[in-house]
C-alpha cells in the first residue's frame, strides 16, 4: 500500500506529543485519541483545536516594514501585529529563492532531500515536469486527518502541472497562480499564458493579486469558521513585475516575457515608489485579514503567523540599485546565503495565548513551522526507521513559555554556494573564492571575515556541513 491509499485510511481525531527534532517522515498519519502522559506544550493553553493562518509575502526583505526598522514604508498593521504578539530577529527562510523554502515550509524539511531542483526557482521552463515529490507529507495532508479545512490562496510554484496542484498536496481549495511571477493584473505568466487557477482548472479573475488573495482568504474563514481550519496566505508581493495597486496590467496573453521585459512596465528610477505601494498593500491585506479574524469571532482561538519566502532584490543584475527592498542591515540579497538572502521578517500573534511586544532572538527557520503547527494541533507523524525524521523544529515553546531553541546545526545550500550555522558562528563558501566566518552575535552585516582565527570552528562546521550533503545525498 502507498502512501496516499494508506493515509485515506486513517480516521480522525488527535494524539498530544512533545515535538521534537525527530517526528517521523512517514507514509503514514496518525491522529487519534490518546490517553498519553506526554503532552503538547500547547495543552496547557487550551483543549481546542487551533486555526491556523500563515501569510507568507514574496520578496520582503529584512528591513522592509516599520517594526524591522523601515521609516519610509507605511506598515501599521503589521507593526501592530507585533506590538500585539512576539516578533523574530533571527528568522530565516530555508532558502534564499522561492521555490526552496516554499517546499520546507510545507514538509517541515530541508528542500535539498528532493533534488538539485529544489535549491532554486522552479522553472516553467527547466522544470516544467517537476513538482513537489507527491510521497512528502505536507502540512495541510497531515492537518486533514484532524478534521481541518485546508485553503491556500495565492503562489504555488512548486509543480506547473497535475498531478504537482495544490490539491493533490491536501488543500481542500486553492485559488491563485501556478508559477513564481505573474502579472499582479493580467494574471498572465512569463510565458505569456493565463495563470489563475481555481482547484484544478484556470479560472481567471478581474482584480489586483493581493486584493484576490485576500478576498479568498476572507471567504474561506468565512465558510469554516465552525470548524478548525489551516489557512495559507501565500503573497505573490512583493515579486516583480513591479506594479503598484492601481496600475493598468503589463502582460497579454500570448506575448513572451523571458527577458527583462519580465520586471515590468517601469524604468529605472521609477521603481521605488511602486514597491512601496505593493509593501503598503500586503499590509493593508493583513489589517482586512485580521480585521476577519475579529469580526467572525476567531482571535480567541487562531494563531496567525507572518513572514517572507526569502530576502529582498537590492538590485536585478545591476539594475534599479537601491529602488526594491531593504535588507537591514544585512549583507547580501535575494539568491545569497549571506544573511540579506535569508533572514526575513517574522512575527507570531495569537491574543491572550502569546506574550504580547516580546522580542525573540532564538535562531529559527520555516521548516520549523510544520513541527510547530502539528504540536498546537497535537497531530504527529509516527517515527518509523523507514523513514527520514522532519528537519524542523516546534517553535511552541520559544513562542508561549519564552524557552529557548535546543542547539543544532543549520544549513543552506544553493547550487555551489552554501553556509552552515551553529549559535552566533557561521560558516559559508560561496563563488567569491574563500571560507567566510563570522560572529553574527557582533558581526550581523558579515562584514570581518575571521576564518584565519577560528581553525578550530572552521573544523567543526566544515564537517557539520560534509555530514548533513552526506545525509541529503542518501536521503532524497
Amino acid at each position: 500500500m502507498n502512501r496516499r491509499d494508506f493515509i485515506k485510511t486513517l480516521g480522525m481525531g488527535v494524539l498530544g506529543f512533545t515535538c521534537s527534532a525527530c517526528i517521523g517522515r512517514s507514509s503514514r498519519i496518525k491522529s487519534q485519541e490518546s490517553s498519553t502522559t506526554e503532552s503538547s506544550t500547547f495543552s496547557k493553553i487550551s483543549s481546542t483545536k487551533p486555526n491556523f493562518v500563515l501569510i507568507v509575502t514574496d520578496d520582503l526583505g529584512y528591513g522592509d516594514i516599520g517594526c524591522y526598522g523601515n521609516k519610509y514604508n507605511r506598515t501599521p498593521s503589521l507593526d501592530k501585529m507585533a506590538l500585539e504578539g512576539v516578533r523574530f530577529t533571527d528568522f530565516h527562510s530555508n532558502g534564499p529563492m522561492c521555490s526552496p523554502t516554499r517546499a520546507a515550509l510545507l514538509t517541515g524539511q530541508y528542500q535539498n532531500r528532493f533534488g538539485r531542483a529544489f535549491e532554486s526557482a522552479l522553472s516553467a521552463k527547466a522544470h516544467a515536469d517537476t513538482g513537489l515529490p507527491l510521497e512528502e507529507v505536507t502540512i495541510p495532508e497531515a492537518l486533514k486527518k484532524a478534521g481541518y479545512a485546508t485553503g491556500m490562496f495565492g503562489k504555488w510554484h512548486l509543480g506547473y502541472k497535475f498531478p504537482y496542484l495544490p490539491t493533490q498536496h491536501g488543500f481542500d481549495e486553492f485559488r491563485g497562480l501556478l508559477t513564481g511571477d505573474g502579472d499582479h493584473h493580467s494574471h498572465i505568466s512569463r510565458s505569456g499564458t493565463e495563470d489563475w487557477w481555481h482547484n484544478e482548472e484556470i479560472e481567471m479573475e478581474d482584480g489586483y493579486s493581493v486584493d484576490l488573495i485576500t478576498r479568498h482568504s476572507i471567504d474561506f474563514m468565512e465558510k469554516n469558521k465552525s470548524r478548525p481550519f489551516f489557512l495559507y496566505v501565500a503573497h505573490l508581493a512583493i515579486h516583480f513585475p513591479w506594479q503598484g495597486p492601481y496600475e493598468q496590467a503589463h502582460r497579454v496573453k500570448g506575448q513572451d516575457y523571458w527577458n527583462l521585459s519580465k520586471l515590468g512596465p517601469h524604468k529605472e528610477g521609477q521603481v521605488g515608489p511602486v514597491v512601496q505601494h505593493m509593501v503598503e498593500g500586503v499590509d493593508r491585506s493583513v489589517s482586512q485579514i485580521m480585521a476577519a479574524i475579529r469580526r467572525l469571532g476567531l482571535n480567541d482561538n487562531t494563531f496567525v503567523f507572518f513572514t517572507s519566502d526569502n530576502g529582498g532584490y537590492l538590485d536585478y543584475s545591476g539594475l534599479f540599485k537601491g529602488e526594491i527592498s531593504s535588507n537591514g542591515p544585512l549583507r547580501g540579497q535575494k539568491g545569497d546565503v549571506f544573511e540579506g538572502g535569508h533572514r526575513v521578517p517574522a512575527i507570531a500573534w495569537w491574543p491572550d495565548k502569546i506574550k504580547a511586544g516580546v522580542v525573540i532572538k532564538e535562531t529559527t527557520m520555516t521548516m520549523d513551522l510544520m513541527p510547530t503547527y502539528l504540536d498546537l494541533a497535537k497531530v504527529r507523524l509516527p517515527e518509523s526507521d523507514s523513514y527520514s525524521a522532519l528537519d524542523g523544529r516546534t517553535l511552541a515553546p520559544v513562542i508561549f513559555e519564552g524557552r529557548a531553541m535546543p542547539e543544532r546545526f543549520l544549513f543552506w545550500r544553493s547550487g555551489e554556494d552554501w553556509a552552515v550555522r551553529k549559535g552566533p558562528w557561521k560558516l559559508m563558501d560561496t563563488d567569491e573564492g574563500e571560507m567566510m566566518l563570522f560572529n553574527l552575535d557582533v558581526d550581523i552585516a558579515e562584514k570581518k571575515n575571521i576564518a584565519k582565527e577560528r581553525p578550530d570552528l572552521i573544523k567543526e562546521l566544515l564537517a557539520a556541513y560534509k555530514s548533513w550533503e552526506k545525509d541529503i545525498a542518501e536521503r532524497k
